[in-house]
């Protein structure tokens, strides 16, 4: 493994190289302008957007870093990927094991001595202070508002690094900094974070938790603040792997940790206990808003900078956003890795369009009756996949980035009486509210296994029951319907499940408007597995029990219109979106 990128401004010297770059140096609001721009030149694949001159801060904003496959490619090259793979294969390489076998792995042992850390005495992001007063410090940062009912502006790239108080173990992840002043930001540690346990940790010795918030660095510390890993796994570790080098720390003076000495940013301070604050509400990756709850507040010390600092940034929205192409190759690097601690599992993916946690498929091994249920139950163990909120799994050979060909490959090997499971009164993702209360609501798996057992039919109706406002067929047995609102009738589909027109379909999707959620498999993801609870919203033509497992009939239903209690769509503002209309010109020099 050769040298990787060991800071921001060395990917952006590479990705200058290649032409990967636009210039805005007219001054940009970081209040819903700049965002904007970015979501309309990432829905085009265009360049990174590398603002000089962003009003009230004096530092310059650098967003879309990876919003293309080729920017991932450029950030990390093949390396990290080979690595992983020959990984992977030791195990079974070196059984039983020999002193050829050894010496045929030399290169990877060589090459996995360069993974680590190691301290620096100077490092270039505690070069310069930023004065913390009132109008300064926090708030000089560029940080974005995304959207127009956001509660405020938030650091959307922050890299939040805390220990545990009894073992020490390290935790890097990704969680939401909301500014609330020139010294305070909230933190918003949500279920099942590693940030957050390491918190519950030091309540309960009634101590406060030292943080460092790091922005910038190394583009390897984005990837591995939320990668899916183990906990007992270091993300730092996987930054290194990332890099191909051991990552460089510096002590902080006074303070409980070390601090990246290539960011761009380091923030120290703390989070004490038993302080909670009302953070919120924000756009989110699901494509909503997730609503103000409270969470614990950070107090910041000190924070320090690097001459001429860059600030990083990204928005989230309705996908297909930045994280979706992060989170794409997270899978591809790690992939190799699933059958190694789940031997099972052959293939996992989690699907971007429904945020990740709303729709994870996997192929596995099926040797025995239903061994399918274990790796289920296995993968729904794995640290951030304990967040899935619905798992399809099958023994074919079915490509699973095709969802149109996996959908049908399900649809002609399930059956209702046995292959589908509900899991009630459980977590449930944060950001995902279509359950009774906030982290609560429900989990299913859905099994595909063996040969087929019928043929599907892709004939529409020619007519439908009262209420049911079109329909569309997605893949044959997969039916699409718009049904009346749910606040007008929430028992609509049990109103027309039995009727005769949808007999010869195995799958119902409900939802407010068939042309949107059909007009692509992105938007057809997100519209089925963002708006429906297992427990709640799954209904079939018949159904019954039988030794404590709920026997269905066909078709299936999926009632997927939007529910009054669901957090509002994330949309544009009309001034927003005529600003950006009327200098669309000027941002880009025409």
């Amino acid at each position: 493994m050769g040298p990787g990128i060991v800071n921001l401004r060395e990917f952006l010297r590479v990705l200058r190289k290649f032409g990967q770059v636009t210039d805005i140096t007219v001054p940009c609001d970081p209040e819903l302008e700049i965002p904007e721009i970015h979501r309309r030149v990432i829905e085009e694949n265009g360049k990174v957007l590398f603002f000089h001159n962003v009003k009230g801060s004096p530092f310059p904003l650098v967003t879309n870093l990876f919003g293309t496959r080729e920017r991932m490619s450029y950030a990390f090259g093949p390396n990290p990927e080979a690595f992983v793979r020959r990984v992977a294969a030791l195990p079974h390489e070196l059984m039983p094991p020999s002193l050829a076998k050894l010496w045929g792995a030399r290169s990877l042992i060589a090459d996995g001595l360069k993974i680590g850390l190691k301290n620096r005495s100077h490092a270039p992001v505690l070069q310069h202070e930023l004065e913390i007063s009132p109008g300064k410090g926090l708030k000089l940062l560029p940080a974005l508002k995304l959207w127009p009912d956001d509660g405020g502006r938030f650091v959307t790239l922050p890299l939040v690094y805390t220990e545990d108080p009894i073992t020490g173990m390290h935790n890097l992840g990704m969680y939401r900094i909301q500014i609330f002043d020139e010294s305070t930001t909230g933190m918003h540690w949500q279920i099942g974070k590693g940030g957050g346990f390491h918190h519950y940790v030091a309540e309960q010795q009634g101590q406060e938790l030292p943080v460092t918030l790091t922005i910038g660095g190394p583009p390897a510390l984005i990837l591995a603040a939320i990668a899916p890993l183990p906990e007992s796994v270091p993300e730092l570790m996987l930054a290194s792997l990332l890099m191909g080098e051991k990552l460089d720390r510096t002590p902080v003076p006074n303070f409980a940790h070390s601090v990246v000495s290539e960011a761009e940013f380091a923030i120290v301070g703390v989070v004490p206990p038993k302080v909670r604050r009302p953070e919120g509400p924000f756009g989110d990756h699901y494509g909503y808003y997730s609503l103000m709850h409270d969470y614990p507040e950070f107090r910041v010390s000190k924070i320090y900078h690097r001459k001429d600092a860059i600030y990083p940034a990204t928005v989230v929205g309705k996908p297909r956003q930045e994280d979706y192409y992060i989170g794409d190759y997270l899978q591809q690097l790690l992939s190799p890795l699933f059958p190694v601690v789940m031997p099972s599992v052959v293939e996992l993916k989690s699907y971007g369009e429904t945020g990740f946690h709303g729709l994870a498929a996997a192929r596995v091994k099926d040797r025995y009756p239903r061994e399918a249920l274990s790796s289920a139950l296995r993968i729904l163990g794995e640290g951030q996949l304990s967040l899935q909120k619905f798992l399809m799994l099958t023994d074919g050979a079915v490509d699973l980035s095709n969802f149109k060909e996996t959908l049908t490959h399900f649809l002609e090997r399930s059956d209702w009486t046995r292959d589908l499971f509900v899991l009630s009164n459980i977590s449930q993702d944060t950001l995902d509210y279509t359950g009774p209360k906030v982290n609560e609501g429900s989990k299913g798996i859905w099994l595909a296994l063996g040969p087929a057992i019928r043929t599907l039919h892709g004939s529409p109706p020619s007519s439908y029951p009262s209420g049911v406002n079109g329909g569309a067929v997605f893949v044959p047995g997969c039916l699409v319907i718009a049904g009346v609102p749910y606040e007008q009738e929430p028992g609509f589909v049990s109103r027309i499940a039995s009727e005769p027109c949808f007999s010869q379909f195995e799958l119902v999707v409900v939802v407010d408007n068939v042309k949107e959620a059909v007009s692509s498999e992105a938007r057809f993801l997100w519209t089925w597995f963002t708006r429906f609870e297992p427990a709640a919203d799954i209904s079939a033509r018949e159904s019954r029990l039988e030794r404590f497992h709920v026997q269905l009939k066909a078709p299936v239903f999926f009632d997927s219109r939007m529910k009054p209690w669901y957090p509002a769509e994330v949309e544009v503002d009309l001034g927003t979106k005529k600003l950006v209309d009327a200098r669309w010109g000027a941002y880009f020099g025409r």
